[in-house]
C-alpha cells in the first residue's frame, strides 16, 4: 500500500490521542477512539494485502468487531446509562498539555530510542511517530480524571503498540497476532468491570475523588 496513505492513517491515530487529551465530552472521546481502531484495522489488513497470512486477516476481523465496532456500543451504552455526558477535567491545563505533547514529539526523535526507530530504517519518521504515540497514550492515561477517559488510553496505548508493530515488520509473528487478540478481549473486560465497579462503588467516574482510599 502507498507510503503516503499509511502515513495518513497514522497521523489519523496520533491526532485522535491529542484529541482525546482535549475533549470535554466522553461522546467525542469514544468517536474519536473508534476512528483510531479503524485506522489500525485498515493498517493491519494494508499488511494483510502484502502478506496474504490468513491468521493476520483473523485478527484485522477480530480488531474491525470488537475494537473499532463492539468497543464503541459499550462506551456509548456506559455513557448513556450512567448520563455521563461531559468528560471529568484534567489535571494540567491545556496549554501544558500541549507542551508536554510536543516534547514527546522531540524525544521520540531523541538518539537514545534510535535502536527502536531504525528498526526498518525507510520507517524512520513512521516509527518515531507511533513511539510518540505510545508516549502520548501513556500521558493521557495519567492526565485524565476519569475512569473512561482512563479506560481509552490504555486502550489509544494498545492502538499505538500495534502501529508501532506494524511499521516495524513484526505483525507477521504467530506470537504477536495471538497478542493483539487476547490483549483486545482482556482489556475490554477490564475496561467493562473497572468502570462498572468504580461507579456502583462512588456514584462517579472522577478517580481524583478517591484520594482518601487507604489499604
Amino acid at each position: 500500500m502507498n507510503i503516503t496513505f499509511l502515513q495518513f492513517l497514522l497521523g489519523v491515530l496520533f491526532l485522535s490521542i491529542i484529541y482525546l487529551l482535549l475533549a470535554r465530552k466522553n461522546f467525542e472521546a469514544v468517536v474519536a477512539y473508534a476512528v483510531q481502531s479503524s485506522a489500525i484495522t485498515v493498517l493491519l489488513f494494508a499488511s494483510f494485502m502484502e502478506t496474504n497470512s490468513i491468521p493476520l486477516l483473523f485478527v484485522v476481523l477480530v480488531t474491525l468487531i470488537v475494537k473499532a465496532i463492539l468497543g464503541p456500543v459499550f462506551f456509548f451504552r456506559l455513557i448513556q446509562k450512567h448520563k455521563l455526558t461531559y468528560s471529568v477535567s484534567t489535571y494540567l491545563s491545556m496549554p501544558l498539555a500541549l507542551i508536554i505533547i510536543a516534547t514527546f514529539t522531540a524525544i521520540s526523535r531523541f538518539q537514545q530510542f534510535s535502536p527502536l526507530t531504525y528498526i526498518i530504517p525507510a520507517h524512520h519518521a513512521l516509527l518515531s511517530l507511533a513511539l510518540s504515540a505510545i508516549f502520548t497514550s501513556l500521558f493521557l492515561i495519567i492526565n485524565r480524571k476519569d475512569a473512561i477517559s482512563q479506560a481509552i488510553g490504555v486502550l489509544s496505548m494498545e492502538n499505538s503498540i500495534v502501529a508501532f508493530a506494524i511499521f516495524a515488520g513484526l505483525e507477521q509473528s504467530p506470537m504477536l497476532q495471538l497478542g493483539i487478540v487476547f490483549d483486545i478481549f482482556i482489556w475490554l473486560i477490564i475496561a467493562t468491570v473497572f468502570i462498572s465497579m468504580i461507579y456502583r462503588h462512588f456514584g462517579s467516574l472522577d478517580t481524583s475523588t478517591m484520594k482518601h482510599l487507604k489499604d
